[in-house]
Formats: C-alpha cells, structure tokens, sequence
C-alpha cells in the first residue's frame, strides 16, 4: 500500500446506541446515540478542522477549532464535546465560522515556529494542514511579541525528542499518557500563556520521568513537538505496510512505515483488533536490531566447537548440514536426532521444523519452549475444559467486574493489555493480585488492588485452595452453573476436598504467609463482585506444580461461574509471540497439530497421507532428556530454529555439557547467541520484517505477519529449512508460506477454515475457525465445554523439593523487565538498553541489612546447581526472604543457578523457587570470566579470503 495517515474521526467510536439520524451540510447520517458531531460529520467523509480532538481519547474542547453552528441552538458550539440528536442539522462551513477559525488559527501560528520546509513533519503535521484548512494567509498579529521559541528541546529519550517550541499545549500527549496508556507521567504545567505540557517534576526530562515510552504521545502529537528521532534522519514514510509485532504475546498490528527498504517507523494500527491503536516501548521503537553489527547474515560452519568459524555459501553450508546429519543417523539411529522449534517463529515456519524433525530426521525429539514456560496451560485446560488455550479475547476485559491476577506481571510483560487492564479498573473494576512480589498493578495511578496475597513461591495450589474453600463452605459457588455445565458428582467430590478444614485459610497462613483474613476477602469479592476474570503467567506454571495450579485456577472459575460470555474466563498471558502457534503446530515430542497425540494411528496415518513418509508412534525426547541423552552418548545431532537453550533454560552447566556431548549442533538465528558457543553450524535467520506467515497470540488470534523489506540473509526462515529438507531428500515443493498455511488447514481441525487469503481479507481470526465456528471463536464454551461437561479435579498441594534451610535460606524467584525481552537477544541490541543495562537482584531492606549489602552492591548468587554474581538493588517490592532478578543479560547467567526440579506433569522447568544464598561479592565470579573468555573464543570468524 502507499503512504496514507491513518483516518482520525475526531473522537472515539460509540459501540452501542440507539440510531440517530441528523443532517450535516445537507447531508443525512445515522449513527449511534452518544457520537459526537465531529464524528458524524467524518463517517460521511466531512472534515471539521481540529487540532485538540483525536479518536484515540476522549474529547476535550480546548483548540476552538471545530465550532460548528446548528439550527435551533444559540453559539458556535465545539463539534467533538456536543452529542448528535434526532434531527439536529448542523453547518460546519459558514463566513461565521471561517472567521473564527482563522482568527484562532493566528493566535496558534503568531507562537510558533516558521521552519515548516526544514521541520521533520513537513508535510505530515496536522497544525500545517490545518492552517491550510482554514485558509491562513497572514498573522495579524506578528511575531514580535512574547512567545515560547525559545524553549530548549529535549533529545533525552533515545527514540524522540520533545520540542517545546513547537508545541500548541493542547493536552493530546498529557490525554494519551493518561486514558490510553494509564501511566499518567505527563501534565500541564502553569497556567494561561505559562501553560507547558511537563514530563513529571521540573527537574526532570523524558528519560528520567515516569515515562515508559509507549508512544502514545508521539502517535497523539499534531505537531512535530514529539517526533521520532528516525523520522528526523530518514524522512517522511512513503509506503506503510500493515504486520504483527513479534514480541510478546498480545500480538499487537503496527503500520510499518518505510522509505525503500528502510523502516522509519512502527505505528500501531488502528483497527488492531489486539491493541485497539496502543503499543509498547518494544514493538512501537525496538526494531533496530534488525539492522544491527552484530548479525550475521552469512552461513558459517565448523568441524569442531574449538575452530573459528568459516563464511561460506549457503549450497556449502546446507551440503555440510545434511551430510553430517544423514551420517549420524545412519550411524547411530533416527532417535539421536531431534529440533527445537521457536516460539518467535510462525506458525508456517514452526510446523516445518517439526515436520522435518519427524518426516525427515525419522524421530519424534522435537520440543519448544512453549514447553518451558506454558505447557502446563495446554494440560491444565485440555483436562478441564477441553482445549489448550485461553478461553477469551482481550476486548472481554471491557465487560470484568473482578480482575484475579495470580503469577503474571502485566505492565512489564504484557503491557499493551496492562494498559486496557488499567483503564477498567479507573473505571470501577476490581483487583486482586496474587504475587510474591509487589508489582506495578499492586498500586499505581489511580489503580490500587482491593487485595494483594504475597504468597511464599511454590505455594500457588494452597493459595487457590483456601480461596475455594471460602467460596465453597460459604455457599458462594454458583451451582446453577455447575449443575447445568460440569460433572455435577467430580464437583462435589472436589467440594468435599476444599472443604476439609486443613484447607482453611487460617490452617494454611503459615505455608502461604498470606493473612487469612485478606485471602478470605479476596474469595467473597471473587466469587459475590460479577464477571470474574482471571489472568496468569509464568508465576503460575513455571513451577512443580504448574499444571495443578492450572486446574486449580480452572476449578476456581467454573465453580464461581465465570466462563462462557464476555468479561469472565480463564486467560493465560502468554510470553513470546507465537508461543500459542509454537504450541498448535506440534512442537511437543507426543502431539501433532492440534493437540493431537502421536500414539493415535489414525492421526498418524492423516499426516503419513499428506506427507508422504511414515511417522514413529513412539513419543520422543523432550529438551532435558535429550541434553540427557547426549551426555550419556545416544543423542547426537540437535536443530535449533530460534531459541537459544543455553541462557534460557535451566541448570547451565547441565545444558553446555549436553550441547558439547553433540556431534552436531545446528542454530538457525539472527545472531551468534549463547547456543552457538557449541554450534558446528550456524544458519542466518531473518526477522518479521523480512518474512511472510502468520503469529498466534494469547488469544487465539491468528493474524498475518507481512514481509516489508528484503531478508538481509537471502532467505526467510521456511525456505531454509526447506532446503535442508530438500538436501535430504524429502520431496518438499513450497513456493510461498501461504500453501504451508493450506496444509496447516488441511491437517488441523481448529485451523480448518483460516487461510491467508482470508486473512488478508478479514482481519486476525480467532481458532476454531471451522464449519461449527466459520467465523472465528471470541470466547470459548459459550453453550458448553469443547470436552462435554467441565471436569473438576482435586489438586492437592505438594511442597516443592527445592527447600530453604541454612545454607540456603532464600528463595528466588525470576521474570521480565518492560524495556528487555525473554534472553534479550534483540533488545539489548536497542537503545532499550538504556533503561536496563544489567541483571539487578532485588532483596528485601532486612535481607540486605543482615548481609551488609546496599543497592549498587555485587552480590554473589548461589545455588545448590551454581553461581553467579550481579548487582543488588535493595527494595520492599519483595518479602522478606525471597530474592528476584531477570534473566535478559548473558553476562550474568541468571540460570545457572536454576534448578532441574519441573512441573509433574510436563517438564516445564521450576523456574520460580530456587533456594539461593547471597552474600557480598567483589565483581564478577570466576565462573562468569571463564564464561566470558569461552565464548570470545567461540565466535571468532575467519577472515574471508
């Protein structure tokens, strides 16, 4: 598509109404009740001026711009505050009103500045257009008087600057960071002439403001007083293409702006149906790594992990990849083969991988780390309700009455949806929030949660437990619900087991430390406050018990009622961006597509069919045993598609011993990550930007990602592994991503009806998309559960193995900071750096005072699996005893101290209770600098010839 702004009506939309049909310039529209005037007059293609209106917040009436006269009512009233009636007619060009608006349109220009030809937003500024609107041809007034043109620019945030010269204070930026956002970190600072919009104290820039670099603000800005610093160096966008963001797993829609092959600028898009026109200081600015020194964009390939490495062709390369490959498996059998699928990857270039780990290597040993942070989710939900997945779509927060956040950390890993969040509870929602830690969503502005459980970690079931035994021995489960939806005879079995007293809040205070009387108060606001919503992360399945914390959580939601219908359900935030497509396509060692298990022969023989080779009915390895395998000597050969195990995964030592046992290490990615310190080839990948496929997100969405630049590789990351598949002979054909998503459709009930011809067509769909839910599926067991009658199941608690005691009495738990992302493989290569340069430990004031540490002190971190060393940063965010970092940062290895304790049911790593010590350190352990050394030496490159 070319270059066109996005449409503003001026004010947002009205969803729901009774119609009202007014005359506007002669013209009738109907819309519904509630719309404003300048709204009304858009839909019908009018354009009333206005500069302090936009259809991202609420209206304002400030800028005097939009008066318009209407027959029957006294004055000039502004378009955007007055609401359409039956029958209103309304003029919005008359010699009165053109007076008007030029005259205020003066008073704007006498203060600002006249370098529009030279200006960044020359051409893109709505003050210039609309000064040409209005007919603005001289300033009566001049220049001479007082003004603001002076006003110093600050250049303090890394991706735009804020020119106060510029600026018409109509309070657009401050609205933006307020209704949109929720962060509240702009004001109007002064009055009258004085009037200056204020990043936070007088003191303070940008940077050093409560701004989290959303970007509202530039997206709500009419002049170019917020402008990106790329727009400035590059130029106005001349074609935008519409994708999807590959970060997290909202799955926000950005206009990729370009100028050629250059990206200027990421916009979200509007009609978005994840983000609703809102972003995050990642999607919105930290694409730079696409284009960064460090990737590499050349095969490489290695005899041994000691060698440097050598560029070669990519026929070199992928020869050298299936021979060492075919030669293992005909030494040592299919099964010392396998693949890890990405969860940064498509769902096309996902089902590839696996296919060529089954159809190809001749085995089943292909996992993901969908697995290691959200299988128990898939186990959980499958057992109870019948699919893997969440049950709603993020537009249902609109219609939720009581928020439970229970192990997830909206504002900093989900936090385009942590701003929707934020807004319904301004609105009246309420909260409660289950976390050892005090996180943003605990108290912020103008939200505060009705009640905050700082659970001890591991204790997630015994938490959920006495919540159901309050709603239960209280008579505030919705029976009605249970009878006519459940196994009514597993429900009271499960009523009988909350019951017991030793379930009791009070009986179990000293597992959880939870008070019981706020666990109490928070399970009658639960079960008594209307749409219950419940929303969860890693906090809840990266543990022992992660997937009885799953069914616990599934529990809670269908004895109190709330599943089926807007603003209640059971949402798991998902990390990545295409974990729940990681997850559909097959990426587990026993299920092929759509959940289905390998054991099943006539699932096997519907793939065997469409691929044309015979499938092992046997399950194969997951990640851990396949590290396993390769110490003890029987797995060889590991294909990696954009993960990189080595600083993800758990137990380090463990991880480097198996990867160095392989024969044959393969990393297909942007750049040379921790993995490929014991990689014998390296295949480039290409970013979202140069590829075509599709994501799915938390909710099921499956939207479209759309190549907007060439890879700078040679290859999208499919056809790479296709011609790895075709050197070993597998008879693949693809020409374009859309016939894998035909084949995805052909072997994948819930994909049955998607395409991407429909998609380009229609927008993200939400599976199922099939003959009983043509139209995508919104929410989940609307009628009833996918499995028949919900399933309830007793979840007894089991302490974890990982125990405090006196050579470690603190307990870590780990998670995400808002500027990095997962191993922070693409956004420490970002300007993001600069608000997290390093991994800090946070440590509770007594823990710390007993220890002799302060913040900015190294602190040494050990486990029974190993040790590190970082910097501490003293704060009561945490309870005594337990200790938090991050894992964005290789120097610091946060997993090596990790255990390989795991979920029962699924292997997903404890992640979240590690029993640790921390002591002072004077820097960097012994460990790290050989770490360190190691790793310089395994990325050295051969001088090409």
């Amino acid at each position: 598509m070319g270059y066109e702004p996005q449409p503003d009506f001026g004010t947002p939309a009205v969803r729901e109404g009774a119609p009202v049909t007014l005359t506007i310039d002669g013209r009738a529209v109907t819309v519904p009740e509630g719309t404003s005037v300048m709204r009304a007059a858009a839909e019908v293609g009018g354009a009333i001026p206005k500069l302090c209106a936009t259809d991202s917040v609420a209206a304002y009436g400030s800028c005097r711009m939009c008066l318009v006269e209407i027959e029957g009512q006294r004055g000039t009233p502004a378009s955007c505050t007055t609401p359409v009636r039956e029958g209103m007619v309304v003029q919005t060009q008359t010699p009165r009103l053109e007076k008007l608006r030029r005259g205020v349109m003066e008073l704007y220009i006498s203060d600002h500045p006249l370098d529009c030809l030279t200006c960044s937003a020359n051409n893109d500024c709505e003050l210039q257009d609309t000064a040409a609107q209005v007919g603005l041809r001289d300033v009566r007034y001049g220049y001479a008087g007082a003004n603001h043109l002076e006003a110093q620019v600050d250049s303090s945030n890394p991706y735009f600057d804020f020119d106060p010269a510029k600026c018409i204070v109509c309070s657009r930026c401050v609205r933006a960071c307020e209704e949109v956002q929720g962060t509240f970190a702009l004001t109007i600072d002064g009055r009258g002439f004085g009037s200056k919009v204020s990043a936070g104290l007088a003191s303070d820039s940008f940077l050093s403001s409560e701004c989290v670099s959303c970007g509202a603000c530039v997206a709500a800005c009419p002049t170019a007083t917020l402008n990106e610093k790329a727009v400035k160096a590059i130029g106005k966008p001349e074609r935008a293409v519409i994708t999807t963001c590959a970060y997290c797993g909202v799955g926000c829609t950005f206009r990729a702006e370009m100028r050629g092959q250059q990206l200027v600028r990421m916009v979200p898009w509007k009609d978005g149906k994840a983000n609703r026109g809102h972003s995050c200081v990642k999607g919105r600015f930290a694409w730079g790594y696409a284009h960064h020194a460090d990737r590499i964009t050349k095969p490489m390939i290695r005899e041994a992990i000691t060698d440097p490495w050598r560029e070669v062709s990519w026929d070199e390369a992928i020869r050298f990849t299936a021979a060492r490959l075919t030669a293992i498996k005909a030494k040592h059998g299919a099964r010392a083969l396998g693949g890890i699928t990405s969860s940064r990857c498509t769902n096309e270039e996902t089902l590839l991988v696996q296919k060529l780990v089954r159809g190809g290597f001749g085995s089943n040993n292909v996992d993901t780390c969908a697995r290691v942070c959200h299988s128990p989710t898939g186990y959980g939900l499958a057992k109870t309700f019948g699919t893997s997945a969440g049950t709603q779509d993020f537009d249902s927060v609109e219609h939720t009455d009581v928020v439970l956040i229970i192990g997830a950390n909206p504002t900093d890993g989900h936090p385009v949806f942590a701003s929707r969040l934020k807004k319904r509870l301004r609105q009246g929602a309420r909260l409660i929030v289950i976390d050892p830690r005090r996180i943003d969503m605990v108290r912020s502005p103008h939200v505060q949660a009705d009640y905050h459980l700082p659970l001890q970690p591991g204790t997630n079931v015994a938490v959920l437990t006495a919540l159901a035994h309050v709603i239960v021995t209280e008579g505030l489960a919705d029976e009605a619900f249970v009878r006519e939806r459940c196994d009514w005879d597993e429900y009271q079995d499960w009523a009988r087991f909350v019951s017991d007293p030793r379930h009791a809040p009070e009986t179990l205070e000293p597992v959880t430390r939870v008070p019981a009387a706020d666990l109490r108060g928070a399970a009658r606001l639960f079960a008594t406050g209307g749409n219950g919503a419940i929303y969860y992360g890693l906090g809840v399945t990266e543990h022992s018990q992660g997937s009885s914390t799953v069914l616990a959580i599934a529990n809670l939601a269908m004895a109190t009622g709330n599943i089926g219908r807007p603003g209640v359900g059971v949402n798991p935030l998902r990390g990545q961006n295409n974990v729940q497509g990681a997850c559909d396509m097959g990426s587990f060692p026993h299920e092929l597509a759509g959940y289905r298990h390998i054991s099943d022969g006539a699932t096997r023989a519907q793939f065997e069919a469409e691929w044309g080779t015979p499938i092992d009915p046997e399950p194969g390895l997951r990640i851990p045993n396949m590290l396993d395998a390769a110490v003890e000597g029987t797995f060889k050969a590991l294909y990696i598609q954009g993960e990189d195990i080595l600083q993800s995964d758990p137990n380090t030592h463990h991880v480097a011993a198996g990867l160095a046992a392989m024969d044959c290490v393969i990393v297909h990615d942007l750049f040379l990550n921790e993995t490929a310190n014991y990689a014998h080839v390296f295949l480039p990948g290409s970013t979202f930007l140069e590829k075509t496929g599709t994501f799915t997100n938390a909710e099921r969405r499956v939207q479209m990602v759309r190549r907007v630049m060439d890879p700078a590789n040679g290859y999208e990351d499919w056809e790479v592994t296709q011609l790895l598949a075709k050197a070993m002979r597998l008879g693949w054909s693809y020409t374009h991503a859309s016939q894998i998503m035909d084949e995805i459709a052909r072997l994948t009930p819930s994909f049955a009806g998607i395409s991407h011809a429909r998609l380009e067509a229609e927008g993200g769909l939400q599976w199922p998309v099939n003959d009983s839910a043509p139209q995508g599926s919104p929410v989940m067991h609307v009628d009833g559960f996918v499995r028949g009658k919900g399933k309830f199941v007793v979840t007894e608690y089991i302490p974890t193995d990982e125990r405090t005691g006196p050579r470690y009495p603190l307990l870590l738990t780990t998670g995400r900071i808002l500027s990095q992302y997962n191993v922070g493989a693409q956004t420490r290569r970002t300007a993001n750096a600069v608000w997290h340069e390093e991994d800090l430990l946070e440590i509770h004031p007594l823990d710390a005072e007993n220890r002799g540490l302060q913040s900015g002190d190294w602190v040494r971190l050990a486990s029974r699996a190993g040790e590190t060393t970082l910097r501490a940063l003293v704060t009561d965010r945490v309870a005594p005893g337990v200790v938090y970092t991050t894992f964005h940062h290789p120097d610091t290895q946060a997993n090596v101290v990790t255990t390989e304790n795991s979920d029962w049911a699924t292997n997903c790593p404890e992640y979240k209770v590690t029993a640790v010590q921390v002591s002072a350190s004077n820097g960097p352990s012994d460990w790290q600098r050989d770490y360190a050394a190691q790793a310089r030496r395994s990325r050295r490159i051969e001088a090409a010839e």
